[in-house]
């Protein structure tokens, strides 16, 4: 037997973990809002029956203020399932049940799932699954998903649900005036949906919007769209005249929805644990209070930069020594068989690039990213949104924008994804345009080795992080300050609210936390930027060795941006290398060594002090140094963040305005840099 079975719920519930743990496979979950942005499909083998699972975005209603409830609001409408599992967290059960009622409007079966029974534990609560399953007339079963032993219980009742009839739906009792708006509707709808026409009725009614949607899924015509819009307009006159506007109706029937949960908890749960909210409400006081807010999230990114800047340069040492050994016994092998220009073309072009690439960008990002992960696993990344709201809204942008830049630390890439979670799409293509200005992993190594050499004159760990965290400061305030720039100019309009709930602090799950971050994020980062690495080094290696006239491309390059470079402290070397490390900001040093040194292939430092002489022979100063170190901040991203951007706007207008302004940023920061520097040297 087969079935098809949605799986529904607010943001933050544990579906995603519910989902891996039937499914086994790997939808990424996280201990913040609006993860899932797109619906995931998986299966499972119950008994003899062979379940079909779509992973649903996690949304608070079905009323669809945002791209996350529109895809979940479709995909409980226009398709056909057996049943509907909506998972809600047991410790805001009231809150959850506004979905739980909603879905049971248009589900033919529902089954309620109360997950996270051990945080509920925790907290002292207790509640009585039963008494909730009789007031709803739907089963309704508690378990914890990341731990499996819970699990059975779950199939029991779902394959029971599964071997019943089909529920009654739900009709949320509304005001006479409403219902007799609706049934004007109503009897204009086809009846092609599973889902009672009364419920489109109402939507038609109350989202403008809705009405492309549901003509485009009920296939109908243009003469057919006409003969609706009429009634619908007609009803709409009705409910003005009653003083019910668009905002009035969708106010009544979110009340409605909000009393009738709140009737269908009585007896259902008793709390009796203050102490555990106690010490959230402690941790809350500390990590999101008025003083000590911005401190602590200071405190918290540079410790966690000092433990990648730390911990990652014995294991990228190990890892260049291996792959670039692996360079000469390849290149052994090779030199027999191939031509001198295509042996030198794979291997000191192709191999030598990809391995730069692996040893520099691999072993940071495999510290980052489960730290990073740690951080959202232990629910402090919605207080990092809550407490940048303000600035972001003062900027006209929203507070979610704030998830969107710390997960650019890691790559700005998954940062431009992230701006998904984002409702409003003024406020989301702020987010993608400004999110390239925050330093990537990869453009740490260039900070990291600069400020060492010119500031702080050795490899200091702590110094170095709290040189690289003020570079974050100006990242953030660049990023605000182009957000209002954006915000007056080509996105004008009002900013908008939004729900982001602070969940629990939680133990985070330190396998999964390791797994997730590993797999999901850092392997999938790197194989993205080996991808464009491999052939990008085919094309450095040409640049390098083609000769025009006398010299070499790169040096015709480097010859030609020189002039437009040294107006603002740099020089067409270093112009040239940023240009060319567009595939990966992992090579910019070594590009830029293969041009002071007039060499053929990328070219590694032995030591800081050889690349401070290296510099300093061409010519660097402090002032050289700050104006390089402004710039790996403010330019253009990198050709993977671009492909990106691309993928979720559908322009490359949007996405060449995503290169043109960092670049213009840095160019014109770097020139106040300069200007300053000759007047008080």
């Amino acid at each position: 037997m087969q079935y098809s079975v949605a799986l529904a719920g607010n943001p933050n519930v544990g579906k995603s973990t519910l989902f891996n743990a039937l499914t086994g496979l790997h939808q990424h979950t996280g201990n913040w809002p609006g993860k899932t942005v797109a619906s995931a499909v998986g299966a499972f083998e119950m008994g003899s029956s062979t379940v079909t699972l779509q992973d649903i975005p996690g949304a608070y209603s079905l009323l669809a203020h945002s791209p996350e409830e529109e895809v979940a609001r479709d995909a409980l409408c226009f398709t056909d399932h057996d049943c509907t599992v909506v998972v809600c967290d047991g410790a805001c059960l009231a809150r959850n049940l506004l979905l739980v009622l909603q879905v049971m409007e248009i589900s033919r079966r529902v089954v309620v799932c109360i997950n996270l029974m051990d945080e509920v534990k925790k907290k002292g609560i207790t509640l009585d699954p039963d008494v909730l399953s009789r007031n709803l007339g739907v089963p309704v079963i508690g378990i914890t998903a990341r731990k499996k032993r819970t699990l059975p219980a779950f199939f029991d009742t779902l394959q029971n649900a599964l071997n019943t009839p089909p529920i009654q739906h739900f009709a949320l009792p509304l005001d006479s005036a409403i219902e007799d708006a609706a049934a004007m509707v109503e009897e204009h709808l086809p009846n092609v949906f599973p889902v009672p026409r009364r419920w489109f009725a109402l939507r038609l009614l109350e989202s403008e919007s809705f009405f492309d949607t549901y003509c485009a899924q009920a296939m109908l015509d243009e003469t057919e769209k006409e003969k609706l819009f009429s009634p619908i307009q007609r009803a709409k006159e009705l409910l003005h005249a009653q003083g019910i506007d668009d905002k009035e109706l969708s106010d009544r029937i979110a009340n409605r929805f909000y009393q009738t949960a709140q009737r269908m908890m009585d007896g259902v749960i008793v709390e009796n644990g203050a102490s555990y909210s106690k010490r959230d409400r402690a941790f809350d006081r500390i990590l999101t209070g008025k003083y000590t807010a911005y401190p602590c999230m200071l405190v918290l990114f540079c410790l966690m930069l000092y433990l990648t800047i730390k911990g990652a340069n014995y294991p990228s040492q190990v890892l260049s020594k291996l792959l670039f050994s692996l360079q000469d016994r390849l290149s052994l092998w090779l030199s027999p068989i191939l031509p001198k220009f295509l042996h030198d073309l794979l291997i000191f072009g192709m191999y030598r690039t990809l391995a730069w690439v692996v040893s520099v960008m691999l072993p940071p990002m495999a510290i980052f990213f489960p730290l990073f992960t740690l951080l959202e696993d232990a629910g402090y990344l919605p207080r990092i949104a809550y407490n940048l709201d303000w600035p972001f809204a003062a900027c006209g942008a929203c507070g979610k924008q704030a998830l969107c830049m710390c997960m650019g630390l890691g790559c700005n890439a998954v940062g431009v994804t992230g701006c998904r979670i984002i409702d409003s799409k003024r406020e989301r293509m702020l987010a993608i345009l400004t999110n390239v200005f925050m330093p990537c992993n990869g453009r740490f190594p260039t900070l990291i080795a600069l400020i060492s050499i010119f500031f702080i004159g050795a490899a200091n760990a702590w110094v170095s992080a709290l040189y690289v965290t003020g570079f974050l400061i100006f990242a953030v305030l660049i990023t605000l300050v182009c957000t209002k720039i954006l915000h007056k100019t080509l996105f004008r309009g009002l900013t908008s609210s939004f729900t982001l709930e602070l969940p629990s602090y939680r133990t985070p799950q330190f396998s999964q936390v390791f797994i997730r971050s590993i797999l999901d994020r850092t392997l999938f980062v790197l194989g993205r930027a080996a991808g464009i690495a491999a052939p990008a080094g085919l094309m450095l290696f040409l640049i390098a060795n083609i000769d025009l006239g006398d010299q070499s491309l790169l040096a015709h390059m480097t010859e030609f941006f020189d002039p437009f470079a040294r107006l603002f402290s740099l020089d067409g070397v270093i112009f040239t290398a940023f240009l060319l490390s567009l595939p990966a900001n992992e090579i910019f040093i070594p590009i830029m060594l293969m041009g002071y040194l007039n060499l053929g292939m990328l070219q590694d430092y032995t030591s800081l002090s050889a690349l401070g002489e290296t510099l300093a022979a061409a010519g660097w100063t402090p002032v050289t140094a700050i104006c390089v170190c402004i710039f790996t901040v403010c330019h253009f991203p990198c050709s993977t963040t671009l492909l990106t951007i691309k993928k979720e706007t559908g322009s490359w207008g949007w996405t060449a305005l995503a290169a043109i302004l960092p670049t213009t940023v840095g160019i014109l920061v770097c020139s106040i840099v300069t200007i300053c520097a000759k007047i008080l040297i």
